[in-house]
């Protein structure tokens, strides 16, 4: 009823109404101002011109949709004509001045192409949604979506800060050109030509139920200028695969780049692109994020935290799924990973850059494999080992099929004599890093021996007794 009822109040331009109550009926005003709320400003695609079959360039009409949702762009009248700059919204600002336009640009389910990327003008409270937006075979390149400025971005800064807290890192206010920008309901397909959405200057962006496909770059972007940008119940792939690709091992791309801050991405899946989520910045949260995007053994990974530096870091990856594909985090500070599943040999990768792996938190995770030995977590050290290790919790995981790594261990061993020796290395993340150990002798001849804790280097615990002893000796140590 709703959608007929919606059918009603969108016919053609001019059309009067059947009923017989209305014989001299005025015609029906743009669907720009069709609303139940007067102040409400949704601009429907179909009064902007363009090929809703996706056949022709639809570039322009486009941009002349977003301008006019943004207060930007003629708009049309009552009687469907074009005119004017836009009326813009007397809703105040947002922050630092980002006008709040509060439009709406509907692109009614139409299939539309583009040769080069569509900019989001600046402004806040805008949505884009309901349609398919499709490169052309000459499409340009770049974002098909591009919200930016074209700012040169600043330089970066190389100097470690590691007791600089995160909010005195994040971008300044008065640097943002957008606020609450939301895409809806659209899909986009990039024609292996470019990307999908590009963010740069942008704070509180919501990105809900896109697929983005064919990229050949990123399909979402969010650049180190932007903040608080939400991703929820998407799909994004460079191929759209259901798994067992016979192109996977060419997959390239990366579906996501969050370089900004404080991101959420959740409930999303990312199905074919060399690298699946790829964060830079820091303070973000991936939750119900489902990555088969490319096996580990073709190259590929889920989930690339990149070296934070600057005192950043601080993601958490919760609830999540990575399908045949690594998490791999270089230099990890304040790392959560927890109650995730990693299936096929998928595991944790732990990089040294600079040698720095401090507050990483490795806890209540399942691990799936095939009986090769795969560590669950594992250690990169070719650009050097990692000597500053603090506070590093992998704990409480379950595991099948794959080779049990953690940084608590419990081992038992009996034997007659006066040395018993236990070997941690096969569980112990770290070699030769034993920062606590606990024991207990149980002497099962009725001797009471003195005993003492000979030894703990090497990832080896040795207990020695001053007499032989028939015993069985308890440990329980800790890398932390």
């Amino acid at each position: 009823m709703q959608a007929f009822k919606a059918s009603l109040m969108r016919g053609s331009r001019g059309s009067v109404s059947h009923s017989s109550a209305a014989p001299h009926s005025q015609p029906q005003p743009p669907k720009a101002w069709r609303s139940s709320s007067p102040a409400a400003r949704v601009y429907y695609m179909s009064d902007f011109g363009g090929d809703p079959t996706g056949v022709k360039d639809s570039t322009e009409h486009i941009q002349a949709l977003l301008l006019a949702a943004a207060g930007q762009g003629p708009s049309p009248d009552a009687q469907g004509v074009m005119s004017g700059a836009g009326s813009g919204s007397s809703e105040g600002s947002l922050t630092a001045g980002v006008p709040n336009q509060a439009g709406t640009a509907d692109f009614e389910g139409g299939t539309y192409k583009v040769s080069k990327p569509v900019q989001v003008p600046p402004g806040g409270n805008i949505v884009i949604k309901d349609g398919t937006i499709q490169a052309s075979k000459d499409y340009e390149g770049g974002p098909v979506f591009d919200a930016s400025l074209k700012q040169a971005p600043p330089a970066e800064n190389t100097e470690r800060l590691d007791d600089i807290e995160p909010a005195q890192l994040s971008p300044d206010p008065s640097s943002f050109s957008f606020e609450y920008i939301t895409f809806q309901n659209i899909m986009i397909d990039s024609n292996h030509r470019g990307g999908g959405i590009s963010l740069s200057n942008a704070l509180r962006t919501s990105i809900e139920n896109v697929y983005v496909a064919h990229f050949s770059t990123t399909g979402i972007n969010v650049h180190p200028s932007s903040s608080e940008t939400y991703i929820s119940n998407s799909f994004l792939g460079q191929h759209p695969t259901a798994g067992r690709d016979p192109r996977e091992g060419n997959f390239t791309g990366t579906a996501i780049n969050l370089s900004g801050t404080n991101n959420a991405i959740t409930d999303v899946v990312l199905f074919s692109s060399a690298v699946g989520v790829d964060v830079s910045g820091h303070g973000s949260t991936l939750s119900g994020v489902h990555c088969y995007n490319k096996a580990t053994r073709f190259g590929g990974t889920g989930i690339y935290l990149r070296k934070p530096g600057l005192g950043l870091g601080r993601n958490r990856i919760i609830n999540s799924y990575l399908d045949y594909t690594r998490i791999l985090a270089e230099d990890p500070l304040q790392l959560h990973i927890s109650n995730s599943f990693l299936r096929g040999d998928a595991f944790v990768a732990l990089k040294s850059i600079n040698g720095v792996v401090s507050g990483v938190n490795i806890v209540d995770n399942t691990f799936s494999g095939s009986n090769k030995g795969t560590g669950i977590v594992q250690l990169q050290q070719s650009n050097g080992p990692f000597n500053k290790i603090n506070q590093v919790v992998v704990d409480r995981n379950s595991v099948r099929g794959m080779s049990m790594k953690a940084t608590v261990a419990n081992g038992a061993v009996q034997g007659n004599g006066t040395a018993f020796a236990l070997d941690f290395n096969p569980v112990l993340l770290f070699p030769n890093r034993i920062t606590h150990a606990q024991y207990s002798l149980i002497a099962t001849n009725g001797a009471f021996p003195n005993h003492v804790l000979r030894s703990v280097s090497n990832n080896r615990v040795v207990v020695a007794t001053n007499v032989p002893v028939s015993a069985t000796v308890f440990a329980t140590v800790d890398q932390n």
